[in-house]
């Protein structure tokens, strides 16, 4: 043997003694133990140099079978005194034998690692620590063919980078998860940011790749730089939406199609399946009941009315229908004049009778009655009605005519009207008819659409009704090439299964549509990332279709019980820990990671492109500028003096 093999020779030789650690002394299924030397048992190991940290509860190690070398993770340890103590020892501590428990995760081969069981030590096998390079291999997430972008590094262990796969992530579903202040909002920023600048002025990531955000709370709007949060300005769309008086608001595009849709209808109005429902198909199916113009369906009503003469009707019908008419006409006061003339002129009923008021005496004439209204609600001027007030306008005029005519039910439909003009009114200031799509390769491949100023009830329906819009658009291209990510913040508020402010009936239709896009929208190219503080609400058919997760520091054990329950990824000790994750510490698992880690997430830099989700500063803004400045004036004092003195000089 020539001298440089015998140094390789002697090299392994000393790395093995150094690195080995124990030995597998019992396997029973798939629960294996080591038993560790009683030489390793220190913190530490020094390796040419080097100091290694020692194997402990959370850290890996490697199983040597042969020449397969299985890696398994430290998820408990105990110890066991040994019954016959050989005196020789030694060191009394010696008799004490360290026994770990681990849970195998995979294997070494050709230089790669693979998540999974391709079979199981045998009693003796020996066990070492890993190596750098062993190490890097195990945190190695991104495949030959993919490309990796940086999120950040290793909590527990310095100097390892964590990248992660663009196409193992991004073609998956994502969920990022943590209490208010652990730094949810700023993963979702930074990921998202490091993928925007990976492809940065690439033609095909433009027209290929569509990013649609729901933010409720208008944290990825603006900062206290501008406009600028996860990308510059110019390549994105902002949509803040208001259903406020707010002339600065904007309107999101409906399509046309959407806007005549019922199911559209029946999830703004909240509308029962089995009355309100049909109703709402017979007001947008039935064209001929409105080709004859609104002046003249108003004019048969009140003649229906009157020819009718029913005491359930007459001038509280008439009034009823005057009043639901008032956001719709243009000149209000005539119809206000009109409504306080046929309570003076007409009368209800008299021996069954419709009649017009007379001091002298009572003359039943419906020809002279219907010329009176005919000749005030044909002076009456329709505003120019969007598509939403027009379909709302229909609604009212259908109601009143079913209503005279016996085909409807009162009680059936009244709560339906009842809440039609908030809805309509609301409805109109924060979308618009328009069927060109919000992407096109003309336009930003990233939209935002705040929901911060928008009105508690629409807040929950309108994303609905988005992501509905973009999915069914997508799906009925059905194209291959392209690819949508719909991203939604505090996703709780409309992927909870426990409100108790809607119907059964609403809340069924809303979870069954989200729950389609996450168990189909694969196949069409769509994907969700959902980011939420309370994991518990959302339904555990949705957490459980999820890929991948982020999953910050979590402190609701009910949250907790969630995440354990779906996420089949998590190990014993990512699990417990956590309720203890640093802020901006998350542990990230999934399919495209081998192995649960804990991260420290990457600052975003510039500060600009950071989301608005800071906690506010109670100092700052409760003590004066002036104590401020003289409080850090006094601690600088303090910190002089306390490293000017001389410990020599101490009593102790």
């Amino acid at each position: 043997m020539n001298k440089a093999s015998e140094n390789i020779t002697r090299d392994v030789s000393l790395k093995n003694s150094i690195f080995r650690i124990g030995y597998v002394f019992s396997v029973d299924g798939l629960e294996i133990k080591i038993k560790v030397d009683k030489r390793k048992n220190s913190s530490h190991l020094l390796y040419k140099g080097d100091l290694l940290k020692n194997t402990s509860v959370g850290g890996y190690l490697k199983i040597a079978k042969g020449f397969t070398s299985i890696i398994a993770k430290v998820g408990g340890e105990y110890i066991k005194e040994e019954k016959y103590y050989n005196y020789e020892y030694k060191r009394e501590e010696d008799k004490i034998d360290r026994i770990l428990k681990v849970q195998l995760l995979g294997y070494i081969e050709n230089g790669k690692f693979e998540r999974g069981i391709k079979e199981l030590p045998l009693i003796y096998n020996q066990c070492f620590l890993l190596d750098k390079d062993e190490f890097s291999i195990v945190h190695d997430f991104v495949n030959v063919n993919d490309k990796a972008i940086k999120i950040g590094s290793l909590a527990l262990e310095k100097g390892q980078d964590i990248n992660i796969g663009i196409n193992s992530v991004f073609a998956s579903h994502i969920g990022i998860f943590g209490n208010t202040g652990s730094g949810k909002s700023y993963t979702l920023a930074k990921i998202y940011r490091e993928l925007f600048l990976k492809f940065q002025g690439n033609l095909n990531f433009k027209n290929n790749a569509k990013f649609f955000i729901l933010d409720f709370n208008g944290e990825y709007v603006s900062n206290e730089f501008g406009n600028d949060i996860i990308i510059n300005e110019p390549n994105k769309s902002i949509y803040e939406l208001s259903t406020s008086n707010n002339s600065n608001s904007h309107q999101f595009p409906i399509s046309k199609e959407n806007i005549n849709n019922t199911d559209f209808w029946v999830i703004i109005l909240d509308a029962t399946e089995k009355t309100q429902k049909p109703f709402l198909q017979r007001v947008l199916k039935n064209d001929s009941f409105f080709k004859k113009g609104y002046v003249e369906i108003v004019n048969d009503i009140f003649n229906d009315i009157i020819v009718k003469e029913d005491e359930n009707l007459g001038l509280k019908a008439m009034t009823n229908l005057l009043s639901d008419l008032y956001d719709y006409i243009e000149n209000k006061q005539d119809l206000l004049t009109f409504k306080s003339e046929i309570g003076e002129k007409l009368g209800t009923y008299k021996n069954g009778n419709f009649y017009i008021k007379n001091p002298e005496n009572d003359k039943h004439d419906k020809s002279e009655i219907k010329n009176i209204i005919k000749k005030n609600i044909n002076d009456f001027k329709f505003s120019e009605l969007n598509e939403v007030k027009k379909i709302g306008l229909k609604i009212i005029l259908k109601y009143h005519s079913e209503i005279v005519n016996g085909h409807s039910n009162v009680e059936h439909l009244s709560p339906l009207i009842k809440r039609l003009d908030k809805r309509i009114d609301e409805l109109s200031k924060i979308i618009k008819y328009n069927d060109e799509e919000i992407f096109t390769n003309e336009k930003p491949n990233l939209v935002i659409v705040s929901l911060k100023n928008v009105g508690i009830e629409m807040k929950k329906m309108l994303p609905l009704l988005m992501c509905k819009q973009l999915y069914d658009e997508k799906k009925a291209k059905n194209e291959n090439t392209t690819y949508l990510n719909i991203i939604i913040d505090e996703a709780h508020n409309i992927l909870s299964y426990k409100s108790d402010r809607e119907s059964e009936t609403w809340k069924d239709y809303r979870l069954e549509t989200f729950e389609e896009i996450i168990k189909e929208g694969r196949k069409f190219g769509v994907f969700l990332t959902i980011a939420s503080q309370r994991p518990s609400d959302i339904s555990s058919t949705i957490i459980s279709q999820l890929h991948n997760y982020f999953i910050h520091r979590l402190i609701n054990e009910r949250d907790i019980e969630a995440v354990g329950r779906t996420i089949s990824y998590l190990d014993k000790v990512s699990h417990d820990t956590l309720p203890i994750l640093p802020t901006g510490t998350c542990i990230f698992a999934g399919l495209s990671a081998h192995v649960p880690v804990v991260v420290k997430i990457d600052t975003i830099e510039p500060k600009k492109h950071e989301p608005d989700n800071k906690t506010i500063n109670l100092i700052e803004n409760w003590v004066d500028k002036e104590e401020q400045t003289g409080t850090k004036i006094e601690d600088e004092k303090v910190l002089i003096i306390t490293e000017k003195i001389d410990t020599d000089d101490l009593p102790f």
